[in-house]
């Protein structure tokens, strides 16, 4: 596992600021967004792309141990099904 590497959560309003070359996404598409498809995560390793900074909803930056945590919430995963009923 790199310990290098790097996510930061934005809103996918911005998503035209966001460069390709400077990140391990290689499109919109697979890019890992949040349940309700308002929210993206971008990564990279070692020094922080020029244009995070011309970011306005951006959030920390994160190690793979704080994603991986967020990832489990129900922004990420959505309501829980069960038997045919949603527990939120």
């Amino acid at each position: 596992m790199d310990t290098n590497r790097k996510y930061l959560i934005f809103d996918l309003s911005e998503i035209d600021k966001i460069n390709y070359y400077q990140i391990l996404i290689t499109s919109f598409e697979t890019m890992r967004k949040s349940f309700d498809g308002t929210k993206g995560i971008i990564k990279w390793d070692g020094v922080t792309p020029d244009f995070v900074s011309t970011l306005n909803t951006k959030s920390p930056i994160y190690n793979i141990e704080e994603i991986m945590e967020i990832l489990q919430t129900e922004e990420w995963t959505g309501p829980i099904q069960t038997s045919g009923s949603t527990i939120n």
